[in-house]
């Protein structure tokens, strides 16, 4: 029997589905997940851009009805999605004053399954002139409560993506939500980028209880097992000084690791398993594909770049303020940015280079900030701004391994020597 060798990328890289060949359980966290999803509660994993997230969804939660969340996404939004994963239509009643009235009828066979059982009478019908499928009218409904329905009725866990990037409001109100889900048996799985612990506890005290958080971080030990175990699968020995060298370089990233040993292999010009166990010793390549990593992200920052500087410009009084608190925010070093940048810690650095900046237009630009870094989807976030920890964090760790390598010149150092000799753009928001 001939066996075919593995390729490099199905053992590492940056993936949308799981690399079981590199997949680590780290601090049997597996383990933790399967014993919260065994209990009446609501789960949330926090942790930055491509730290694992959706492959521990993934493994854990594998048929999922999985939303994904975009700045600006209201939370009527998320159960309309939800629902239509289901093949049921969620008509919202905008003209009502009350908080939820809407009416839902089946798309599809299964919710018309799902909404039969529930004593909607839903089913679908066949037109006998046309032949083709038609669907009853659908039917009010003015409580939370039948969607939770719908969503025990289905089997299926709701899981929320990328719930940092909802706004503040929106983000409180679905947490007052989860307690009214809890109340009705719906146990709901929030995925996100926060600093603060437990930040749906502060936005709704009345979870407490009735939600476990779970940070999701790797440490060095974590990120050596994927090196080794990805590199056991393709006979390959990675020196410890590869290892050091691409923990360090990857900011407690694995995402970042993935995709830089990935890269490293490529430049070794090593593609597939190995017939013979081989050694990985090469510095320089690990070097190189850094920096062409780096290469590859410019396209990335310029646009971000792009995007911080248009709005800034929209922003004519308070142009000043916007482009001191990006300069101070860019210039932290790496420990800083992951942990989170004060407001406090950026007020004290700006004003010392501009006196006019005060502390009060400053909290009020940084409140603004995330609008300023997405597209019109609501998506590219680089940086966050946790209003109740009053810190800027990075989310995209990319950013880290792009500003150690990459000469660029940031279009809002521009701004700021215009705003300083104008004096305008220091007030306001």
């Amino acid at each position: 029997m001939i066996f075919s060798k593995k390729k490099t990328s199905d053992v590492f890289g940056v993936s949308n589905t799981i690399l079981p060949d590199s997949y680590v359980d780290r601090g049997s966290l597996d383990e933790h997940i399967q014993l919260l999803l065994e209990r009446r509660t609501h789960i949330a994993l926090r942790g930055e851009s491509k730290c694992g997230k959706s492959w521990l969804r993934q493994k854990n939660i594998p048929n999922a009805i999985t939303i994904q969340c975009r700045l600006k996404k209201k939370v009527i939004d998320l159960y309309t999605d939800a629902l239509s994963q289901l093949q049921i239509k969620l008509t919202v009643d905008e003209s009502s004053s009350t908080l939820f009235k809407a009416s839902v009828e089946a798309s599809g066979e299964i919710g018309a399954s799902i909404l039969a059982k529930l004593g909607f009478k839903s089913s679908l019908g066949t037109d006998t002139t046309s032949g083709q499928r038609t669907s009853t009218v659908g039917h009010d409904i003015n409580d939370l409560r039948y969607i939770a329905e719908i969503l025990k009725e289905s089997g299926r866990r709701l899981v929320i993506e990328d719930f940092h990037y909802m706004s503040v409001e929106e983000r409180q109100a679905f947490a007052f939500d989860l307690k009214a889900f809890w109340d009705y048996g719906v146990f709901v799985i929030i995925i996100g980028v926060w600093s603060q612990s437990n930040m749906l506890i502060h936005l709704n005290p009345d979870l407490s209880g009735r939600i476990e958080e779970v940070s999701i971080y790797w440490s060095d030990a974590d990120l050596d097992q994927v090196i080794t175990k990805g590199g056991n699968a393709l006979k390959l020995n990675f020196s410890d000084a590869m290892k050091r060298r691409a923990i360090s370089e990857c900011f407690g990233n694995a995402g970042i690791l993935q995709k830089l040993v990935l890269d490293t292999l490529d430049q070794l010009g090593i593609t597939e398993e190995q017939s013979t166990n081989a050694n990985v010793i090469d510095l320089g390549a690990l070097e190189s594909a850094e920096l062409a990593y780096a290469e590859q992200l410019n396209p990335l920052y310029q646009q971000f770049a792009t995007r911080v500087s248009k709005g800034i410009r929209n922003r004519q009084d308070s142009t000043g303020i916007y482009a001191h608190a990006i300069a101070v925010i860019l210039e932290a070093d790496d420990q800083t940015l992951m942990k989170g940048i004060t407001r406090d810690q950026i007020y004290e650095i700006a004003h010392s280079r501009q006196n006019r900046i005060q502390k009060g237009n400053l909290g009020k630009v940084l409140e603004k900030f995330e609008e300023l870094q997405v597209d019109s989807e609501g998506r590219g976030l680089v940086l966050s701004y946790n209003e109740a920890t009053t810190e800027v964090a990075v989310v995209d760790r990319q950013l880290l391994l792009y500003r150690r390598y990459a000469t660029v010149k940031w279009p809002w150092e521009d701004m700021i020597k215009e705003a300083d000799a104008s004096g305008i753009g220091f007030s306001g928001t």
